[in-house]
């Protein structure tokens, strides 16, 4: 079965601690970007989440959001959590990052 709870660690070194999973599926915790991020003054950001019911299917999807701190940005993820043949658990997600821009005019340039 796999939960989400616990420390996770990406392939490029991003860090996410989640906290104890709520009975209905939220969660909170921290998320740290990696060295790829390529900018050392981004600190640790709370994180906000819900993942599916883990009682209906054993790798079950979820979804969090990431406040930036000293930026103008969210990044909301959403993927699924699997379990390998050897019980490891992994998480796939795809991320969409969205800054604040000054008018409508940028608002193309804004979501990555």
């Amino acid at each position: 079965q796999c939960l989400l709870s616990g420390s996770w660690r990406s392939d490029t070194g991003c860090r996410m601690v989640i906290s104890v999973l709520g009975k209905d599926g939220s969660f909170s915790g921290s998320y740290l970007p990696g060295p790829a991020a390529g900018n050392s003054k981004i600190l640790t950001s709370p994180l906000e989440g819900s993942q599916q019911d883990a009682g209906l299917v054993p790798q079950p999807t979820f979804s969090f959001t990431v406040r930036w701190r000293l930026r103008a940005q969210m990044t909301a993820f959403l993927g699924q959590c699997y379990v390998g043949t050897n019980g490891e658990e992994t998480l796939h997600a795809l991320w969409l990052l969205r800054e604040a821009t000054d008018s409508p005019a940028e608002d193309w340039k804004s979501t990555r």
